[in-house]
């Protein structure tokens, strides 16, 4: 009975061993994610984008802040006080004095509401109103940006780490191939055909690819660090990359069309917004010309009476008034100028540097184009290129196991093959890129 109790508690602990086997190796399988899903996880999470937005929100609270000065100011004041004597010098300072106590004892009351309402202020608030929202537009047009800054760089990490994933096949192969001409090589020098030094170099051929493979190793797990990071996934998450039609792309149209579409992109709609802020800024500054006329009023409970009469009349008393004010101010006729003038320039400012960007999105367009379009040309280059190099390969080893070429030879060849078979994958990987770098100087990457 004893025994079988042992047995059938070491059958448990096996049992929950192997589970939890299980269980470990199922959470450190890495979770496949496309290229899709990984934008979409960005949008969602990435805190710059959230800063945008945080931004965004800010600028609509600072249009309701502007709209509140349309508001009337309301106001309370009350005032508790002692006076002390009151002494009155007749001929100056030094001269006879009379001493005066105030009736009735020492004490003031005051209590004050009082309301002002702006009529008119040279349209200064309707304009602080329109700039706030014209402000929030750019926010608005930001967040845009920002996404699609984001999501560029989502790409541009997740293609990269295809483009290495894709060399670490290509290095895979290599070095099982010099694996296979290690054991030819070490064969040969045991028939004496061939020199210690062509095993040495077959074998430094070797290592070196295999410390290519570890050093590509590390850059892709530096990369997938550094999705992780922009897509706000935890630490503990293990991420691989999903490839399937990643290199299906649209074909590419006339540098007219991007041309066209990039003068609505997001810098430039910015930089025209801007200008538009200036102009309302001007507004504003013009606005101080013009006189203000409020609308206000106030009520008084006062104790003692001493509106009218001296203080020693011990009555509570109450008034109040009620009208329109106009208040004009003289030093901004001279003051003013040179804020006038300040605001022209910064409207001019902003018109050139709305100018800088149009010029410099032409730049991007023409740029950005014309190497999509020298890619294009490198496709079949690539494609011949790796023809010639694995016939070259093939004529090389033929060459060298019937011992009609050095080591260095076939190295060279091995070598020269490899860089084609990257080529022709980084060539098409690269298209994709700039197919995205296109799309996104010509505003259309969430089109």
């Amino acid at each position: 009975m004893n025994q079988s109790k042992i047995n059938f508690s070491k059958i448990a602990v096996v049992l929950f061993l192997f589970f939890q086997g299980i269980m470990s190796v199922q959470a450190q399988q890495a979770t496949a994610i496309s290229l899709n899903d990984a934008l979409k996880i960005a949008k969602e999470n990435n805190k710059t984008i959230q800063k945008s937005h945080i931004e965004q929100r800010i600028s609509e609270k600072e249009i309701a802040e502007t709209k509140n000065l349309r508001l009337p100011e309301v106001n309370f004041n009350a005032m508790y006080s002692r006076l002390s004597d009151l002494t009155e010098y007749e001929g100056g300072f030094f001269s006879d004095k009379h001493t005066y106590t105030p009736e009735p004892g020492t004490v003031i009351y005051d209590a004050v509401t009082k309301f002002d309402m702006p009529l008119y202020a040279g349209n200064r608030i309707n304009n602080a109103i329109k700039k706030s929202k014209e402000e929030n537009e750019i926010a608005k047009i930001k967040v845009e940006k920002t996404q699609n800054d984001i999501q560029l760089q989502v790409t541009a990490t997740f293609l990269g780490i295809y483009k290495m994933m894709e060399l670490q096949k290509i290095i895979g192969e290599s070095i099982k191939e010099e694996q296979e001409r290690l054991k030819e090589v070490k064969a040969f020098k045991t028939f004496g055909t061939v020199t210690k030094n062509e095993v040495l170099r077959s074998e430094l051929q070797l290592s070196d690819r295999e410390l290519n493979s570890l050093t590509n190793k590390k850059n892709i797990r530096i990369a997938l660090q550094e999705l992780k990071t922009v897509l706000q996934l935890s630490e503990e998450s293990e991420i691989a990359i999903d490839t399937t039609g990643l290199l299906d792309i649209a074909p590419l149209k006339d540098y007219d069309f991007y041309f066209k579409e990039s003068l609505q992109n997001e810098e430039m709609r910015i930089a025209n917004r801007e200008v538009d802020v200036k102009k309302t800024a001007l507004k504003i500054v013009k606005g101080n010309y013009y006189p203000k006329v409020s609308f206000f009023g106030n009520y008084n409970l006062k104790y003692p009476d001493y509106m009218l009469f001296t203080l020693n009349r011990p009555y509570l008393y109450t008034i109040g008034q009620i009208g329109v004010e106009a208040s004009y101010n003289l030093s901004g006729l001279y003051k003013n100028k040179a804020k006038v003038q300040l605001a022209n320039l910064k409207v001019e400012l902003q018109k050139n540097e709305s100018e800088l960007v149009k010029n410099e999105m032409v730049d991007k367009v023409f740029r950005n184009h014309t190497q999509y379009q020298e890619i294009l040309d490198k496709l079949p280059v690539t494609d011949k290129a790796l023809d010639l190099a694995n016939e070259n390969y093939r004529i090389v080893k033929l060459k060298y196991l019937n011992q009609l070429v050095l080591i260095t030879e076939m190295v060279d060849a091995d070598n020269a093959l490899l860089q084609a078979k990257f080529n022709k994958v980084s060539t098409r990987i690269d298209v994709v890129m700039k197919h995205y770098e296109l799309l996104h100087t010509a505003g259309l990457l969430n089109k």
